[in-house]
């Protein structure tokens, strides 16, 4: 029961933290879009901090339970822009810059967390609550940066090349196979090394591109902010 229990508060965790993380990732690209100039998110509702507006039922189950996933992509025309290369360069980072930004305040909340409350379930909530608030949003911020379609690191790429030339091309068209299979490749990885399957694990391991982007990407741009915040606590 007490297991059961303590599964139950992980989840209800994760899925709020998710909440949050996602809320803020597609409403700062809504926002941005909307002041350099196109009406298309604000048209489409999702310059808003209702968290139904920006959710994909799919990345939000993969996040909940994986560690990352992805939420509804929000609808520009960046032809609406004032300045093309600019606003579309500022909407594509703007998600990754608030994951980032909300990381380095997450952190603190988490490490204060640690300290308790004296109440056994609420500190193993809040704990569990700040940890995901700060680790899902760096892990968003790191893959969303992969230049793959959909995702924000594309974006920057269509800003930037102009050229378009055939690996252009090639991502266009395929890049959101490549970026399920990565996806699903972790994710089969994952559950086999939770199920006990470690030596098979580890060996697929080796080819989990995607699980060494986010494992080492996300400690690496993490440390700064654990550096800087161990100093005060």
């Amino acid at each position: 029961m007490q297991k059961l229990l303590e599964r139950l508060i992980y989840l209800i965790a994760s899925f709020l933290a998710v909440t949050v993380v996602l809320t803020l990732h597609e409403f700062s690209h809504a926002a941005v879009a909307y002041k350099c100039g196109d009406p298309t998110p604000k048209m489409n509702g999702r310059v808003t901090l209702n968290p139904m507006a920006h959710f994909d039922l799919l990345g939000l189950v993969m996040f909940t339970f994986a560690g990352f996933g992805w939420a509804k992509p929000v609808p520009i025309n960046p032809y609406n822009f004032r300045s093309y290369r600019r606003g579309l360069t500022l909407t594509a980072v703007a998600g990754v810059a608030m994951n980032y930004l909300t990381a380095f305040l997450w952190c603190p909340l988490y490490l204060l967390a640690l300290r308790g409350t004296g109440i056994e379930g609420l500190d193993y909530f809040l704990g569990l609550f700040t940890l995901f608030l700060y680790t899902y949003s760096l892990s968003f911020c790191v893959f969303n940066l992969i230049p793959l379609p959909p995702l924000d690191g594309w974006r920057v790429v269509e800003a930037v090349d102009r050229r378009q030339g055939s690996i252009y091309r090639f991502l266009q068209r395929y890049g959101n196979i490549i970026l399920l299979v990565l996806i699903g490749y972790h994710f089969l990885v994952s559950v086999l090394s939770s199920s006990g399957y470690y030596e098979v694990s580890t060996i697929l391991g080796y080819a989990d591109v995607l699980g060494w982007i986010m494992n080492y990407v996300t400690q690496w741009i993490g440390w700064p902010i654990m550096k800087l915040w161990g100093l005060v606590f």
